[in-house]
């Protein structure tokens, strides 16, 4: 690809290529300028575009680059901890719908793959997502969880340990979450599947064309690429979320100072021979437990099992996970043994204090949101069809956009450094139980 260096991962390896669209050469009107094609603004070009909008998108380095083109490919219609009561609580009515659009984002993406044509594709299986539960007290948290979500109008269901066994071919858990919605996907190649989609209504990429900012201009907004390019638009989305000042680090150090980057690992395993696949998660479903300490794996279109984890400290890392990971693997699951990784990868997810994610009014027709809290790719997309209908004239009542303005974190170098900590502090709460 030239011009940017794709970072290397097995999704880099799989997914069907994509000629580099052209860096931004000449001052540009628009009707809406997006910043960043990651699945949120490639999912607001393909919303805009249907809807007859000329839309730009300026992407820093290529479709996929960042955290949308490295994840694990998990789509899950829930949250890592902001629950759907207390979201309806924090932001009202806005919640409530907010709520109700993280309930329904597997489902919207699912739904675009198949309206778009591109669920082959992007190797998109909607096989349901479960979180087993990791102890006893915690089967607890996933009955509270299937009762909240339920209430909410989605079709979370109750597994009990037999059942549990059952799906996954291992009783290590003890009973668990089953959203049918869910999924997983090969994210980069529904990164660029989107990028053609959008592409094809109409939506114009600019890749290798970081931005430096962006101001108010009369009845619009005026964005500024390095080169000193500008596009002209009525609106604005900024979509770059845990990349957000990492590239340009001066571009939104407000927002970007507002979540901390935290590395995520993810790795994948040989293809699993039949038997195995047979016996092992036969239902190919996405996984990931209740642990804060996460373990979370699937299956690729070629029976890989993709998994990852974290560990602390910055020596010999790659090494460290990758082994961390393939031991979780053996512990729950003797039969496969453990198995030497063929593909180590990674990549910034953007965390909040609390979890929740933070979505912002930049100004008259601007927006953006910010705090995957590592359930980017189900609510980047819904979030990004959200916003481009927020631009389209949709009135604020009827959207699932709960605002809240952005609020720095002190300390934030401090924050970055200390975070990897977090995770000591989490494995000790995996060992006890809920009150």
């Amino acid at each position: 690809m030239t011009g940017v260096t794709f970072p290397k991962s097995l999704w880099a390896e799989t997914a069907p290529p994509r000629a580099l669209a052209p860096a931004l050469d000449a001052d540009r009107d628009a009707d809406t300028v997006i910043i960043g094609a990651g699945f949120t603004g490639l999912s607001a070009a393909l919303e805009l575009a249907r809807a007859g909008q000329r839309v730009v998108v300026l992407e820093a380095m290529a479709v996929g680059w960042g955290a949308s083109g490295r994840n694990n490919g998990q789509v899950i219609p829930t949250m890592t901890a902001a629950e759907p009561d207390a979201i309806a609580a924090r932001y009202g009515a806005a919640g409530q719908r907010f709520a109700r659009l993280i309930g329904n984002s597997a489902s919207v993406l699912f739904d675009i793959a198949r309206r778009e044509g591109i669920l082959e594709r992007a190797e998109a299986e909607q096989t349901g997502w479960f979180q087993p539960a990791h102890s006893p007290g915690r089967v607890r948290l996933s009955q509270k969880r299937v009762e909240a979500w339920s209430r909410f109008g989605f079709p979370a269901q109750f597994l009990d340990r037999e059942a549990t066994s059952a799906l996954l071919g291992s009783d290590f858990w003890y009973g668990g979450m089953l959203n049918p919605t869910g999924g997983h996907i090969n994210p980069l190649a529904l990164a660029r599947a989107l990028a053609g989609a959008a592409e094809s209504h109409g939506a114009v990429i600019h890749e290798a064309t970081p931005v430096t900012g962006w101001q108010r201009d009369g009845a619009g907004w005026i964005v500024t690429a390095q080169t000193g390019r500008k596009v002209r638009a009525r609106h604005l989305l900024v979509c770059t979320n845990a990349y957000t000042g990492e590239i340009v680090p001066r571009m939104a150090r407000r927002l970007a100072h507002s979540i901390v980057p935290v590395l995520s690992w993810q790795m994948s395993t040989p293809p699993l021979p039949e038997a195995l696949r047979q016996t092992i998660l036969p239902g190919r479903q996405a996984v990931s437990d209740t642990r804060g300490d996460l373990r979370f794996f699937r299956y690729d279109a070629r029976g890989r099992l993709i998994t990852g984890g974290v560990v602390i400290g910055s020596h010999d890392v790659a090494r460290r996970v990758a082994a961390k990971a393939s031991a979780n693997l053996a512990e729950a699951f003797p039969a496969l043994g453990v198995q030497q990784m063929t593909h180590v990868w990674s990549g910034y997810l953007g965390m909040t204090w609390d979890r929740f994610p933070r979505i912002h009014s930049l100004g008259p027709g601007g927006w953006t949101w910010i705090g995957c809290n590592g359930r980017g790719v189900a609510l980047g997309v819904s979030l990004g069809r959200e916003m481009a209908r927020a631009v389209s004239g949709h009135a604020l009542d009827s959207l699932a956009l709960p605002l809240s303005e952005p609020r720095p974190l002190p300390f934030h170098a401090i924050a970055r450094r200390i975070a990897p900590g977090y995770l000591a502090w989490l494995r000790r709460k995996d060992r006890t139980e809920p009150k």
